[in-house]
């Protein structure tokens, strides 16, 4: 019986895979195994042995794994027991997990599961960043209002929109590049992180000549060189989650990206603006009780999520604070963590995908919206070419704000109102005015640094 909504509603089927209990037992076997050829090569297992080992892990189901948790109580020595199980050699699985603590096989599958995480992500990332680059350039010349305060101020472009959304997606996918090397990290430490379970402390004479450290950190690094992990430096039992949750707090700011485009479609879509409007199906329904209803609910889905996600930062944060070589605080939380952020950020960034690739345009309302003020948007043209002619930037701004307020008290268009300032007509004629309270000539850079972001994104 499905109970949380990301096995039934939320996420896709290939983050939900990489979460999924099947995949953490292969991720762990494949740890286990990786240790086994590494500690063959040192010399520190018989001959053989490891693909002994390999041969009975193809064999393990989850099943079977759960069965002998449910009597032992212990997750990792239920898969280890399952693997000895199915050796054809009983020898062979007196050596499966040697030297090996919980949390080397844990943190490092782990570490596999992110890398497989990360992979979908760019994937995903890549899909929006090509939606908004497309839009940004097919609207690089739609003027529309620009807001500030939820009021209208001077013109940009949908095109300025989407770029700058661009240009903050791209940040994250370098951001995500940069914390894969830190998070992509496995150990083989020990009980305590010294690895002194892998060191060979008593020589005789089939280990002569490779006693002391060696051994052990060469155990290490085949083991991580097999998965294609990097090796973590230093740790105690469990590698230190400021790893982790650099990864956890990535995936809250991904979302908080998305977060910020859906709520702009939404308010964008909202009645009495009506600018752009989510993709809507024939045979959609926008409401049980309301036939008409167009609602953005796609945004209004990534923007709920997106405070699920940003919720578990601090949870994940307070995973780094573990008693002395460690406790097990962090694992029963980063079983929620690890596998909700990913499948819910994986989600959102699919759904916002969608969104921007089927946006529709009112043009009609945009440039309804541009005009609505007749002209009173554009007081800062107007000013910044009085102070231009040396009327002065302080004189010109008191004198346009007193024209604008007229507007609102006498229910004057921009242009009447400033006509009717003496002050003003001897520094601007009416040719003037016109075109400073052009809003299609007003979008300054707008254009040519959209064009910028298109080509370096394209």
């Amino acid at each position: 019986m499905a109970v949380h909504p990301i096995d039934y509603r939320y996420g896709t089927d290939e983050m939900r895979a990489v979460w999924s209990e099947e995949n953490k037992l292969r991720r762990m076997l494949d740890v286990e195994i990786a240790l086994a050829r590494a500690e063959e090569e040192t010399g520190d297992i018989p001959e053989g042995v490891a693909d002994e080992i390999a041969d009975a892990a193809e064999d393990v189901t989850l099943e079977r794994v759960k069965e002998i948790e449910a009597e032992i109580h212990h997750d990792v020595m239920a898969v280890v027991r399952a693997v000895e199980e199915n050796c054809d050699d009983p020898d062979a699985g007196e050596y499966i997990h040697f030297g090996a603590t919980s949390n080397d096989i844990i943190d490092t599958a782990d570490a596999l599961r992110l890398r497989e995480s990360c992979d979908i992500l760019v994937g995903r990332l890549e899909r929006l960043l090509d939606a908004l680059v497309e839009k940004a350039d097919e609207h690089k010349e739609t003027v529309c209002a620009g807001r500030t305060h939820g009021q209208i101020g001077v013109p940009t472009t949908w095109g300025h929109k989407f770029a700058v959304w661009a240009s903050e997606v791209d940040r994250h996918l370098d951001r995500l590049d940069e914390l894969r090397e830190r998070v992509e990290v496995g150990q083989m430490s020990g009980a305590v992180g010294t690895q002194a379970s892998f060191v060979r402390r008593l020589a005789d004479e089939d280990t002569e000549g490779v006693g002391g450290t060696e051994n052990a950190r060469e155990i290490s690094r085949l083991t991580m060189e097999e998965l294609d992990l990097r090796e973590e430096e230093i740790s105690t039992q469990v590698i230190a989650r400021d790893r982790h949750a650099e990864y956890v707090g990535w995936l809250g700011n991904v979302v908080t990206t998305l977060d910020k485009i859906c709520t702009n479609v939404r308010n964008m879509q909202r009645t009495e603006i009506a600018e752009v409007e989510e993709g809507f199906g024939a045979d959609q329904v926008g409401s049980s009780t309301m036939p008409h209803k167009r609602n953005p609910v796609k945004s209004e889905n990534v923007c709920g999520l997106a405070r699920v996600v940003r919720g578990f930062v601090e949870t994940q944060m307070q995973n780094n604070v573990l008693w002395e070589e460690r406790d097990l605080t962090n694992s029963s939380s980063e079983r929620v963590v690890f596998a909700e952020t990913s499948v819910l950020t994986d989600h959102c960034v699919n759904r916002t995908a969608n969104v921007v690739e089927g946006l529709g345009f009112h043009d009609d309302e945009i440039r309804e919206n541009l005009e609505s003020l007749d002209g009173v948007n554009m007081a800062e043209s107007v000013m910044m070419e009085l102070a231009r002619r040396g009327y002065g930037r302080q004189k010109g701004h008191e004198a346009v704000r007193r024209a604008a307020m007229r507007t609102h008290d006498e229910g004057l268009t921009m242009r009447e109102s400033l006509m009717q300032d003496d002050e003003i007509a001897e520094w601007l004629d009416e040719d003037d005015l016109e075109a400073l309270l052009d809003p299609d000539a007003y979008t300054g850079t707008s254009k040519e640094r959209v064009e910028e972001v298109v080509e370096r994104l394209s």
